[in-house]
């Protein structure tokens, strides 16, 4: 059975839950993906399968990599990843859809992060910067990043302005709340990487956390 599916992320909402209150969720496009070719312990040490997520855009495929949708007999996608399997995984050529998960699942979501650009210290790293009054001249710099007589030398690792964001991002032990298979549609609770349309990978919880049980007090308030 495979463990994941590729998805887009189509951006956030609100439910509501049993007790009326409010929870954030996030809505995914998940799927549907082809299986593209299979990963054997016997030929490539481990088992997996790689999808393709089949988007509504023509893929613009060379002549290799048409050839290695052709084995599969399946058209060209543009985003292929690699998701394990537990026990037998589907065959090449095969769909997987949203309903490999159900609701209540416990999920982890792989994304890219938001590009932010060139930031500097304050925002990139929280750094809490000068005075900003009473004629500091030294407002969002660094400041010292070391000493001139020994080492004499900037310390690999240290903390400064650069490229923010753009990072893969996991987030884990999400709760699925929703599955429709019919539109390729989940729904997650809370937030997860990237902006809305980009590339994500849903794959079943590495550490799940059991679902916390409420409290029996905070039971009995409700109830009054």
């Amino acid at each position: 059975m495979v463990t994941g599916i590729l998805g887009r992320k189509i951006g956030m909402t609100q439910l509501f839950g049993d007790d009326g209150a409010i929870m954030p969720a996030t809505v995914i496009k998940a799927g549907p993906c082809v299986v593209v070719q299979r990963k054997t312990v016997e030929r490539d040490g481990y088992a997996a399968v790689q999808l393709g997520l089949v988007d509504d855009a023509p893929a613009n495929a060379n002549r290799p990599i048409s050839g290695h949708y052709r084995k599969a007999n399946v058209p060209p996608t543009r985003i292929r990843r690699e998701v394990g399997v537990d026990g037998d995984g589907p065959a090449e050529g095969e769909q997987v859809v949203a309903s490999v998960f159900a609701g209540g699942d416990r999920v982890d979501v792989v994304g890219v992060s938001r590009g932010k650009g060139f930031q500097g210290v304050m925002k990139r790293h929280g750094f809490g910067g000068g005075r900003a009054t009473h004629g500091s001249m030294f407002h969002r710099a660094p400041g010292s990043i070391g000493a001139s007589s020994y080492p004499s030398r900037v310390i690999k690792g240290m903390r400064g302005p650069g490229r923010m964001g753009g990072d893969r991002v996991t987030t884990r032990n999400l709760e699925v709340l929703r599955v429709d298979a019919e539109q390729h549609v989940l729904v997650v609770k809370g937030a997860v990487p990237g902006a809305p349309g980009g590339v994500v990978v849903i794959r079943k919880a590495v550490a799940a956390k059991p679902v916390p049980a409420p409290a029996p007090e905070a039971s009995a308030k409700k109830r009054k």
